[in-house]
């Protein structure tokens, strides 16, 4: 069974919101044959990247950049999957305050490293999430948990 793997920090009720949205998509009733494992930034691991066929990252943007806790994340799991996981779908959203640019290009960078394809657009939100937000990260997961059904 293909497994699409939720990396995350949800550090704040706006940030909740958008993975909750996000994990609803990904394993809407529509959704056949595929694992959705969820993992926060700090406890995901090079073999929870290894064991998934896909990933959906989350982040707040701290400091015009991505969290630590995702940063951390990448710099535990680079070296040990860069080259086993090249081509691997992946998607992500970001929130932050007023911008997110420097957040969206970093993981634009660590992700291009890995060899990863982006598999649907990244969700970008600034303020408080409307429904347009969390209706954009539902999608986000239906269309990343979808592209890896059987």
């Amino acid at each position: 069974m293909p497994t699409l793997l939720i990396v995350h920090h949800t550090p704040s009720p706006n940030c909740q919101s958008l993975f909750e949205a996000v994990l609803s998509g990904a394993t809407a009733p529509e959704i056949e044959g595929v694992e959705v494992v969820r993992r926060a930034a700090l406890a995901a691991t090079a073999s929870d990247v290894l064991a998934a066929d896909g990933y959906l990252l989350g982040t707040p943007a701290n400091l015009g950049y991505m969290s630590g806790a995702l940063k951390h994340f990448f710099d535990q799991v680079y070296y040990p999957c860069l080259d086993t996981t090249a081509g691997r779908p992946f998607g992500f959203y970001v929130h932050g305050g007023n911008d997110v640019t420097g957040a969206v290009r970093a993981i634009e960078s660590v992700t291009t490293g890995l060899g990863w394809r982006r598999a649907a657009e990244a969700v970008k939100v600034t303020g408080e999430p409307g429904k347009a937000d969390t209706e954009a990260c539902w999608e986000l997961g239906a269309t990343l948990a979808a592209q890896l059904m059987d």
